[in-house]
């Protein structure tokens, strides 16, 4: 993919009048009432802002009556009718203006024609929920406008305005130093994530060995926001790369070359981080579930050590019982005093049954520790 051409090519350039509007054209071309999608649309010539147009009718307009101007429309979420209408004053591709509409798209670069539509995934990261927040950007970038179709927060478009007519050299080489811009906004906004999220599995490794029993589902959560980070920046590595093999074909400015092989260098840096973070996190939850596996048998094994202890309790209980029980019984026969029992009046009746009870519970004692139980 390359950057489009400098030369305006379009037909609208001609210097007929403008055909009248039908009612239902006109409607069209405005934003719809009570949606402010129309964020901000402005004229520059020379990199200097010239007018700033409050609709997209008048943006048109105005651009038509300058030559050499170049009309920068930002939007958020609009309405089917405005990128329709954009799509025929600026000849965009049916396509282009699909994957707009619907967004959810992956990171792209695309060329049709004399336009070259691209697709960015921004990212914030969000410090009261510690999660990662992401946006989705359609630029549609022409030989002489730029439009940015914005669905979420992310990026701040604003700022990159701002940064571009402070610096009216680096916004009068065109629409592919704009584009340039957005590509750096978006990639600098991806630092403040990659430091949230390093510092989020820090917290993590600490609660590992910790033992907090929540810190599955932490692991598992940021796992998540990973790939969608990866699916965010590893595409603008070869989208970048792309643009500069396009550098000597269009005559691409040395300087606004030398920004983009910087921004370049960053998505490279913040890809491979984002990949380090992914094989952590894998890495971690790994030593969690050895962890808890740890854990888990050192907890079957103190029950079972616990069941063991009890047992050799029960058995020495067991045991003392069966011992005290042979004398009870003994005594509880001959302490019954009916008249008629056998050796009731016997002189050696007492002697007898006191030998008894200690030849019994002596056996019971005997084969009991020899079992192990006493």
């Amino acid at each position: 993919m390359t950057l489009p051409s400098k030369k305006p090519n379009r037909r609208r350039r001609s210097t007929a009048p403008e055909p009248a509007r039908t009612t239902a054209t006109a409607t069209a071309l405005a934003p719809s009432p009570g949606r402010p999608s129309v964020v901000q649309a402005s004229l520059y010539r020379d990199g200097r802002k010239v007018a700033s147009p409050g609709t997209l009718a008048e943006t048109f307009r105005l651009l038509r009556d300058e030559p050499d101007g170049m009309a920068w429309i930002g939007l958020h979420r609009p309405s089917e009718a405005e990128l329709l209408s954009l799509a025929a004053e600026f000849d965009l591709h049916e396509l282009a203006v699909e994957d707009a509409m619907e967004a959810h798209q992956r990171p792209k670069l695309e060329r049709y024609g004399d336009t070259l539509f691209v697709v960015l995934r921004a990212a914030r990261y969000l410090d009261a929920q510690e999660e990662v927040d992401f946006g989705e950007l359609h630029v549609f970038l022409g030989p002489d406008f730029l439009i940015t179709v914005r669905h979420g927060a992310a990026p701040d478009l604003s700022a990159v305005r701002r940064r571009m007519e402070e610096t009216p050299e680096l916004l009068a080489l065109g629409p592919e130093a704009v584009l340039y811009a957005i590509l750096d906004a978006v990639v600098d906004g991806y630092a403040p994530v990659v430091a949230g999220v390093q510092n989020d599995i820090d917290e993590i490794e600490t609660e590992v060995f910790r033992g907090d029993p929540e810190v599955s589902r932490r692991i598992y959560e940021l796992s998540r926001e990973m790939v969608e980070f990866q699916r965010a920046t590893r595409p603008l590595v070869g989208m970048l790369h792309n643009l500069m093999a396009g550098f000597a074909k269009y005559g691409t400015d040395e300087e606004l070359q030398r920004h983009l092989r910087d921004v370049a260098d960053h998505v490279t840096h913040t890809s491979e981080r984002v990949d380090g973070f992914r094989q952590a996190l894998t890495e971690i939850l790994t030593v969690n579930a050895t962890l808890v596996t740890q854990q888990q048998n050192a907890e079957m094994r103190a029950l079972a050590e616990a069941g063991f202890a009890q047992n050799e309790e029960i058995k020495k209980i067991s045991s003392w019982a069966a011992i005290l029980f042979a004398p009870t019984l003994v005594g509880t026969i001959y302490g019954m005093n009916f008249d008629h029992m056998p050796e009731l009046h016997w002189a050696a009746g007492y002697p007898f049954a006191v030998l008894l009870m200690a030849v019994v519970c002596t056996s019971l004692y005997v084969i009991f520790k020899k079992r192990g139980w006493l």
